[in-house]
Order: structure tokens, then C-alpha cells, then sequence
């Protein structure tokens, strides 16, 4: 009752749409912590085991977002609100970033939902793993005028070059071969009985994994309807970054990225006029309160020299990667793929690959695989 209690009283100090995102928030970090829909684990799970349990409720959340986007995007706007997807060019700079975010991932012990949703939890390390986070992203935005050079195609969305219909039809078949292959050559582990009444296991969890993927394309639809654009994480870690910064003395007007537009504002403004991070800290809250509600909130301090590293390492390539690639596992490929945009699909073509050698460097740093 505690932390309902926080929430709402930190609602209250933000307007009505603001305080309606950070409610979305807390929604998301519970049911990410419920169904425990991890995305760092199941491609860990996929590379080790052969286990696609995980990875296949991924893709029916990707069916039913793309489904539930389509017609919010061909519109182009919701209750007199623009809205638009989660669109970015195709080029090394996204196929560079999302592979050493894979890479950073299982180093890091998370992702940027899981970094959020672990934090919320109670745990000690995902704090140094966030922290780094913040770190990388902030650094990469003083590099980007480099990484911007590099050759890069913008084809837009699918929905726009072929029409939202045959795009959609186009995405469906894929994502349903995908599954279909998955089905065919992966593992799954079978859900686990629980003796648990159903009412218990709504409060404290486990919630069934398509409850968990039909939740989030959900919640990302509600997101694309308030915010006008889809869930997206890791702008608001680059912008704290910043502020941190900024407080110890950095000059934006040094940098171009900061300079002007978007960003400047955003600098200038409160964390609680950002919508990106009015999110993140609800999604937080929303992982607190779920982990209390089951009797989790245990911390352990036992963290090792090697394992300490790995998520300082973990975190900022984490940070850095995802500025260049455009957004990370959700702003990048959940979000970039229901909105048809195809660097969503390089992210995660590329980003597995990283997450390959990331599973393979975790034992150096006594990680267990």
C-alpha cells in the first residue's frame, strides 16, 4: 500500500497527460517483472539451451503490436494528437550499435527495460549498471557528429512505401515464419504449475507469458495514443547523463548535438516535462511495487570485483550503442518493428549477434551462463 501510496502522490506533481504516462510506467514495470519477460535471458536461454519459450511470446507481442499500430499510423493522428512511429535510417551506424548492445546486454546483466525493471526490483548491481548506462549514452552524444558520416539509407516506414496494408500483410508473414521456424527447431520449457490461486498469482506473480506479451503491445498502443510516438527507453538515460554533467560543469553549447532543437529543450526543461523519462522512473516504481507485492524486495550486496566490472563495461556500451543504433531492444526493435520501420529488423538481426559474444565473454568475468 506503501508504494501505491508514492505513486499516486508523485502523479499528483505531474499535468494530467504526464501523470497518465507515468501511470503507463508503472504498468509496464509490473508486468515485466510478473511475466518476467526478459529479453537479455531468453536470447542467453536460445544461444545455450536452444530455448525459444521466451522469445516466441516476443514475437506474438510484435503480431498483436503491428496489428494495433497499423491503424493509429495509416491515420496519422489520435484524439487530434499527431502521432508517429518509431522510423530511423538503415546503416552502419544502427548495425554497430545494436551489436555492441548485444554485446553489453549480457554484460551488463540487462537490457534497457530489464536495467529499468531489475533497479525497480531491489537490485544493487543493475544501480551500477544504470549509472553506466546514463554514462555511455551521454558520451556517445558527443560523438555523433562522427558517427552521423557514416553511409546510411532512410526508406521510411513499409507502411508508407508499400502501403499499410500490403505492409502489414508483408510483417504478419514474416513474423508468423519466424515463429513457425522457432516452433520447429527450438526447445521450450513448458510453464510451471503453481499451486497458487489465480487471484494470488495476480498480485505476486508468475503471470503466463502471453499475458506478459499481450500486456506490453497493450500498453505500447497506449503509449503511441498519449505520447504520440511508441515506448521508447534509453533517451531519457542520455539526457540524465547530460544533466549530470551539466551540473558538474559540461557547457552544451560546445556540442552540436545540444546545441539546438529537441534536445536543447529537453536539457533546459525538467526530467518531468520528458516524457521518455516520466516513463522510466513509473516503470521503476511499477517493478518496486510488483517485487514488494511478492514478498521479493531482496537485495544482495555480494557483488564480485570481476561481476562489478562487467556491468560498469555492460552499461555503457549499453548507453553508447543504443544512441547510435537509434534505441535499444524496445525504442529500436520492439517499437521500430510495429511501426514497419526496417532498421528495427537490422537492430535485432545485428544485436543477436552481439549478444552471441557477449554470452561467451560472461565467464570471464565470472558471470554464470
Amino acid at each position: 500500500m506503501g508504494g501505491i501510496a508514492v505513486a499516486l502522490i508523485l502523479a499528483g506533481f505531474l499535468a494530467p497527460r504526464m501523470g497518465a504516462l507515468f501511470v503507463l510506467g508503472i504498468l509496464l514495470g509490473a508486468t515485466l517483472y510478473h511475466s518476467g519477460f526478459s529479453f537479455t535471458g531468453s536470447y542467453r536461454r536460445f544461444f545455450l539451451k536452444g530455448d525459444v519459450t521466451i522469445i516466441r511470446a516476443q514475437v506474438l507481442m510484435l503480431i498483436v503490436a503491428s496489428l494495433l499500430f497499423a491503424p493509429v499510423l495509416a491515420s496519422g493522428s489520435a484524439f487530434g494528437r499527431e502521432v508517429v512511429g518509431a522510423v530511423a535510417p538503415v546503416g552502419w551506424q544502427v548495425a554497430i550499435g545494436a551489436f555492441l548492445f548485444g554485446i553489453g546486454m549480457q554484460l551488463g546483466g540487462g537490457c534497457g527495460s530489464g536495467t529499468l525493471y531489475s533497479v525497480g526490483a531491489g537490485s544493487p548491481r543493475m544501480i551500477v549498471t544504470l549509472a553506466a548506462f546514463c554514462a555511455g549514452g551521454f558520451i556517445a552524444s558527443l560523438h555523433m557528429d562522427w558517427w552521423q558520416r557514416l553511409p546510411e539509407w532512410d526508406p521510411g516506414a513499409l507502411g508508407d512505401l508499400l502501403g499499410w496494408a500490403p505492409a502489414l500483410a508483408l510483417q504478419l508473414a514474416v513474423l508468423f515464419g519466424v515463429d513457425a521456424a522457432l516452433r520447429r527447431f527450438g526447445s521450450q520449457t513448458p510453464a510451471p504449475a503453481s499451486p497458487v490461486s489465480l487471484a494470488r498469482r495476480l498480485v505476486a506473480g508468475p503471470w503466463p507469458l502471453w499475458i506478459g506479451a499481450l500486456l506490453l503491445a497493450g500498453l505500447n498502443l497506449a503509449t503511441l495514443l498519449l505520447a504520440g510516438h511508441p515506448w521508447t527507453i534509453t533517451w531519457a538515460f542520455t539526457l540524465w547523463g547530460a544533466k549530470a554533467a551539466q551540473h558538474a560543469g559540461w557547457d552544451p553549447d560546445d556540442h552540436a548535438f545540444w546545441r539546438s532543437g529537441f534536445q536543447r529543450d529537453a536539457l533546459d526543461a525538467s526530467v518531468l516535462e520528458d516524457t521518455t523519462s516520466v516513463m522510466d522512473i513509473g516503470l521503476i516504481v511499477g517493478a518496486f511495487g510488483a517485487a514488494a507485492l511478492a514478498g521479493q524486495l531482496k537485495p544482495s550486496f555480494a557483488i564480485s570485483a570481476r561481476s562489478l566490472a562487467a556491468a560498469i563495461l555492460g552499461g555503457l556500451l549499453m548507453g553508447y550503442a543504443a544512441r547510435l543504433a537509434y534505441g535499444c531492444n524496445i525504442g529500436a526493435f520492439v517499437s521500430g518493428v510495429a511501426s514497419t520501420s526496417l532498421h528495427g529488423w537490422l537492430w535485432i538481426v545485428t544485436g543477436l549477434a552481439g549478444n552471441w559474444i557477449g554470452v561467451r565473454l560472461r565467464p570471464r568475468f565470472g558471470l554464470q551462463n
